[in-house]
């Protein structure tokens, strides 16, 4: 399908202005991070202790959908994580490591180094962006199809870290495919890593020793009694749920109209959504500042928390039925019904 037509930016837009405007918004708050991740991510493990100890079976849902809602919260902040500058926090990615990547098997280098390449001008949208497809050609069916096909991925994370991981050190061919094809969170299914380089290496080299630790521990406990087969199945059933979770959100997060071809500033921000409501179900479904996701594509280095403020200014600033206002959708359903409604119109002109 063709991109979404484009118009000359606001010059309120630029990235100048947008700096010369909010210039104390583009610099990340210590204070704000340390304490979301520290807060969420303690409600979340309280919550999944809470489920896995309740006596009743309504205790140990809702405290499950505590800890659904608060790991999702701190996982995503893997996001900011590949945005950050070098040395900008201190200690937060190890921190956030050991709090939920490492027991999460979702160690940064998943996704830090790669999503780069979302947000590269001449790569969004076409078949060298790892987290586009143009999702508005398929089918509801593939959609469905391919969401509920992650609640295999953390057994396929399980023998990625625990097995084949330490083998591809000794086989060149493994090692290869393993860092071209399973060592990214991607959509578009086509999308070859590049190997890592430099400090990436470091990054990746820790990643990988520590998630094998942490799979060796995990399998090695089960083994001998430890922990017990049922805590594995809940952590099974929490990373799934927030597997899927994350893809619902990612599917609303675009229209998936590029057709394959590169977009412009506009064209990009036409394509992205911001999901402004209702606030606090969205916050939830869309934390750490990803339901403003078409203002962070117009400004990648603004940090989550500064979102919020940037994007209500705007709005207000900016003239209704322009392309910034264009860039919303009221609630995730609305542009998943969107996304759907698209691919209604596009198959009969293929057939």
């Amino acid at each position: 399908m063709p991109s979404p037509p484009s118009q000359p930016p606001d010059a309120a837009l630029s990235t100048a202005s947008l700096r010369r405007e909010f210039r104390g918004a583009f610099e990340p708050r210590p204070l704000v991070y340390w304490c979301d991740l520290l807060v969420s991510s303690s409600i979340g493990w309280t919550g999944f202790f809470v489920a896995y100890h309740a006596a009743g079976p309504m205790l140990s849902i809702g405290a499950g959908l505590v800890a659904l809602l608060a790991l999702y919260r701190s996982v995503l902040f893997i996001h900011e994580l590949a945005h950050l500058k070098h040395g900008a926090l201190p200690g937060f990615e190890l921190a956030w490591h050991l709090l939920v990547g490492l027991p999460m098997l979702a160690p940064s280098l998943l996704y830090v180094g790669s999503h780069g390449d979302h947000h590269r001008k001449s790569v969004y949208g076409t078949a060298g962006d790892p987290e586009y497809e143009t999702l508005a050609d398929w089918s509801a069916m593939r959609l469905v199809l391919s969401t509920l096909g992650l609640v295999l991925v953390p057994a396929a994370l399980l023998l990625r870290w625990s097995v084949l991981g330490p083998i591809s050190w000794f086989f060149p061919p493994l090692r290869r495919f393993l860092v071209g094809r399973l060592s990214t969170l991607v959509i578009n299914a086509a999308y070859r890593r590049r190997a890592p380089l430099g400090r990436q290496r470091r990054r990746w080299l820790w990643g990988e020793l520590g998630a094998a630790l942490v799979s060796w521990s995990l399998l090695g406990s089960i083994a001998v009694g430890v922990v017990s087969v049922d805590l594995l199945i809940q952590w099974y059933g929490i990373l799934s749920a927030i597997l899927l979770l994350n893809h619902v959100r990612t599917l609303a997060a675009h229209r998936y109209q590029s057709g394959g071809a590169p977009q412009d500033r506009v064209g990009e921000l036409l394509d992205t959504l911001n999901l402004v409501e209702p606030v606090v179900p969205m916050t939830l479904l869309a934390p750490v500042g990803l339901r403003f996701h078409a203002l962070h594509h117009y400004a990648p280095t603004l940090p989550y928390h500064s979102l919020g403020r940037v994007h209500r200014a705007l709005r207000e600033k900016l003239p209704v039925g322009s392309p910034y206002h264009r860039a919303e959708a009221r609630g995730l359903g609305r542009a998943l019904a969107e996304l759907v409604g698209e691919q209604a119109q596009v198959r009969p002109k293929a057939a």
